[in-house]
């Protein structure tokens, strides 16, 4: 534990240093909250729909800082110290992928969850937005969304040879996912062919969940994205561990 501590105080102060994440997985979700505060306020998300068009697009907002952070920003650095000769000194010490996995996946958890408290206190102080559902359902779907999103991440960064390559495949699954899965621009307003594409993509299942929980919808209806989500998180964090690459 005292391992783990260390590592990952250093770790936060050299990812604070850059002004990368705080942009794009603390700074961009807030601005995407208040565009669409500004521009749909309260309006309801449908006809007869008894919540608005930002309570049902506060879950997918806040996923933003999950993919920013998981699936782009750890897999960089885990290669970039690759290509460094830095995990190769690491391998030398006490140390253990899951321990540098894990102190890179708190560092954007982090992240994650204080992107997730601004875009809830921008959303009820500006804009009037309720959480419909209960919050224990909705906290306990994000952390399943954060880890499944994250482990993708942990299997790029694992494996690639360098940051070149891991900045490839990391973008490959980045950008259709910021664009299409409906965190920034909603699922509902896709037209059904381009909904029909958007379903295959991790972070549109997790979505799912999170509006359900969020909005107290019944979760009997989410059971395959629950199971996709999962099935995610066990089988890419399985990967990145098994052929995990010192060098």
């Amino acid at each position: 534990m005292n391992k783990f501590i260390t590592m990952l105080k250093t770790e936060l102060k050299l990812s604070f240093r850059g002004i990368d994440m705080i942009i794009f997985a603390i700074c961009m979700p807030v601005v995407v909250t208040a565009l669409m505060g500004i521009i749909y306020g309260g309006k309801p998300a449908s006809p007869g729909a008894d919540y608005t068009f930002l309570e049902q697009s506060f879950g997918a907002v806040s996923t933003i800082a999950v993919c920013a952070g998981g699936v782009m920003g750890l897999p960089l650095v885990i290669s970039d110290y690759r290509q460094k000769k830095i995990l190769k000194r690491f391998k030398i010490t006490p140390s253990s992928p899951v321990l540098l996995l894990s102190v890179q996946v708190s560092i954007y958890m982090i992240y994650s969850l204080i992107a997730l408290a601004l875009v809830y206190l921008v959303s009820t102080l500006f804009f009037g937005m309720r959480l419909k559902g209960d919050f224990f359902p909705f906290i306990g779907t994000f952390f399943l969304v954060m880890l499944s999103m994250f482990s993708i991440g942990m299997m790029v960064g694992g494996v690639s040879p360098n940051a070149k390559i891991a900045g490839i495949l990391a973008s490959l699954l980045y950008f259709p996912m910021l664009i299409f899965s409906g965190a920034t621009l909603p699922y509902e307003v896709m037209p059904p062919v381009l909904q029909k594409l958007a379903g295959v993509l991790p972070l549109t299942q997790g979505i799912k969940l999170l509006k359900a929980t969020s909005l107290g919808l019944p979760l009997e209806n989410v059971t395959v994205p629950l199971i996709v989500m999962v099935v995610i998180a066990v089988v890419c964090g399985g990967i990145s561990l098994l052929f995990f690459k010192w060098e």
